[in-house]
């Protein structure tokens, strides 16, 4: 017997590094292309989701109001007749009793074509950027789920690592008990914490399963369809800071909202020549039956005579839409700017955060939870003492996992240039972006919209 409690805690040790290596003792990170799970579950989000398919049907139909904006409008064709009196036809016997058939042909004045065909050029750009939303975005949503799922699987390694110590110690608390050298409390100690981590165990799958579903609507699959993950967290990619200059190349709405200034620009143009007349040809010829024919030919012009509660009123309407989307551009730009600060900040805390749990709390969590058991094996401490070291321990490691998922969290949101708050990845949970409803936003103060995400700067709160 006394063999046997000398061996305990030896084997207490032993099994957890037997399910899995120490979670600081982790191989390198790899490429992002490197994880095949990864970039399958992406490769398929982003051939099938219907949000695609319709931001990219968006962009071909604006494509298409391009030839239409800049042709002639369309002529008419009359057809009538003028006859002497109202007895009979005297076409033939009258000279002014014939036939007509006459063409118009209207034609704007010059320069106005080609400022329509600029105006909808500018709409295509505002579609390119409602769909560089949708696919920054959808990217984005299977990379936090993917890490999510990461997490949870992570900290359900770790409480079965945890149970594997409760099991072995109940049984050694029990034979504590039984050849007297324990107390009943110890025992019945151990046995409630084995019933919490079965509580525990249970909100993690069920965390598992959301998470799982989630991802399997994005690369639109069964909710219950599994994923087989062989990587951990610790192997997602290494987050590369970006400067604020590359976030804003990336940023679609700082594209929308500059797209949207120079659709202003050509539309305020444009109002500015509406007080142009436009004109319009008009040939034609009159059949007169026995008679020789005549014919017409002449040119209408239109007159802006209501210019100054019209044409005039549409340019101030135009100045005025154009210095507010010049407001809009730099209001995105600021704010993008401080979303960037804010996560570079959090991205370097975060990366010496994980550097100290990789080089000193892990270690010394796992020392004192190793020392607390060997003085409990040898009776030169209570039980308590030896539980409280392992929650401190299985702490830490939970603690160095949430830094991980933050991390991740933390550089999704910057490659995705959201402007909105990080999404944070808790357990399982995801606060998802673009298409966790499918509802659009403004990107821009203009008619073009983007399926917007809100996403935080601040750290997030991920739980256990």
């Amino acid at each position: 017997m006394r063999t046997l409690l000398r061996l305990a805690p030896a084997l207490v040790l032993a099994a957890p590094a037997l399910a899995q290596a120490p979670l600081h003792d982790h191989p390198s990170p790899a490429p992002s292309d490197a994880d095949p799970v990864l970039a399958s579950l992406l490769a398929e989000a982003l051939g099938k989701h219907p949000d695609i398919q319709k931001a990219d049907a968006a962009v071909r139909m604006d494509q298409e109001r391009i030839p239409q904006a800049g042709v002639l409008p369309d002529p008419s064709l009359s057809l009538g007749i003028q006859n002497d009196g109202f007895k009979e036809l005297q076409i033939g016997k009258m000279e002014t009793s014939y036939y007509s058939v006459a063409f118009t042909q209207p034609f704007p004045w010059p320069g106005k074509r080609g400022l329509r065909k600029e105006v909808a050029a500018a709409g295509v750009d505002l579609s390119e950027a409602t769909r560089s939303r949708v696919l920054l975005g959808l990217e984005a949503d299977v990379r936090r789920g993917y890490a999510a799922l990461l997490l949870i699987r992570g900290q359900k390694v770790l409480l079965a690592q945890q149970a594997v110590f409760l099991e072995q110690s109940e049984r050694l608390a029990r034979t504590r008990y039984e050849v007297g050298q324990g107390s009943q409390g110890d025992l019945l100690r151990a046995q409630l914490e084995l019933t919490r981590l079965k509580q525990a165990t249970w909100s993690l799958e069920a965390e598992e399963r959301s998470t799982l579903a989630g991802l399997n609507r994005l690369r639109q699959h069964d909710p219950a369809d599994p994923i087989a993950i062989t990587a951990a967290l610790a192997d997602l990619p290494e987050p590369v800071l970006l400067t604020p200059d590359q976030v804003e190349a990336r940023s679609p709405e700082l594209a929308g909202a500059r797209a949207s200034v120079r659709q202003t620009e050509k539309l305020l143009d444009l109002a500015k020549l509406d007080r142009r007349p436009d004109f319009a040809v008009t040939a034609g010829i009159m059949p007169r039956g026995s008679l020789d024919p005549m014919w017409q030919v002449g040119v209408s012009i239109s007159l802006p005579i209501y210019g100054r509660h019209k044409q005039q009123r549409a340019v101030a309407e135009h100045e005025h839409h154009r210095r507010g989307q010049g407001a809009e551009v730099e209001s995105v730009r600021t704010l993008l700017r401080q979303r960037t600060e804010e996560r570079t900040i959090q991205i370097e805390t975060l990366r010496r955060t994980r550097d100290l749990y990789r080089e000193g709390l892990l270690v010394q969590s796992e020392a004192n939870f190793k020392s607390s058991l060997a003085q409990y094996e040898a009776g030169r401490a209570p039980f308590l003492g030896a539980l409280e070291a392992l929650n401190g321990w299985v702490g830490d490691q939970g603690a160095y996992l949430q830094t991980l998922a933050q991390l991740q969290a933390q550089y999704i949101a910057l490659s995705e240039a959201a402007l909105g708050p990080t999404a944070s990845v808790s357990g399982g949970s995801l606060a998802s972006a673009s298409l966790s409803t499918g509802a659009a936003a403004p990107i821009a103060a203009t008619s073009a919209k983007v399926p917007g995400k809100a996403q935080d700067s601040g750290p997030a709160a991920m739980k256990m």
